[in-house]
């Protein structure tokens, strides 16, 4: 049994968001000072991601460890009450999720997952992203200039070869 009534829980859960979050926030904040530019929750593309790098082709994708069962993490715990609605809620989630991520690779994307738990060491998330987003880079077919990311924010900045 609940340990609240329906209408406060129904309040709680109509207070959780689902874009402009707080780890997306914090990843958005870590791409910019990087010297990324980027779309937000395209509706044109599967799953509407929630950051889109359209002139490298790749989306980034955040996601809560709760709602979208990141394995092994402590945050991706299951509630103790009406477990077959739980089950079934986080089955459907992870099912959208792999669906979107196949359909966005199949449309030529590349796909970065972000967890939530993950955010709370911001450079190593910067590190993560800098690093995934300079093997992106390459692949586009343009050439490093400086890999330093410090500074000006043009520091990490390509040409074109």
């Amino acid at each position: 049994m609940d340990r609240i009534s329906t209408q406060h829980r129904s309040w709680n859960m109509s207070r959780i968001k689902s874009v402009d979050t707080a780890p997306e926030i914090v990843v958005r904040s870590a791409l910019h000072r990087l010297g990324y530019r980027f779309a937000l929750h395209r509706r044109n593309l599967p799953g509407r991601p929630d950051i889109v790098l359209p002139k490298y082709n790749c989306v980034v994708l955040v996601h809560g460890c709760f709602w979208h069962r990141h394995a092994r993490c402590r945050y991706a715990y299951t509630p103790k009450s009406r477990l077959a609605f739980w089950h079934k809620k986080f089955q459907e989630n992870v099912d959208r999720d792999l669906r979107a991520k196949r359909q966005l690779q199949g449309l030529g994307w590349t796909v970065f997952v972000v967890w939530e738990c993950q955010i709370h060491d911001i450079n190593a998330l910067t590190s993560r992203l800098r690093g995934w987003l300079m093997k992106q880079r390459l692949g586009s077919g343009q050439t490093l200039l400086a890999t330093t990311g410090r500074g000006h924010r043009g520091s990490s900045r390509t040409s074109p070869k």
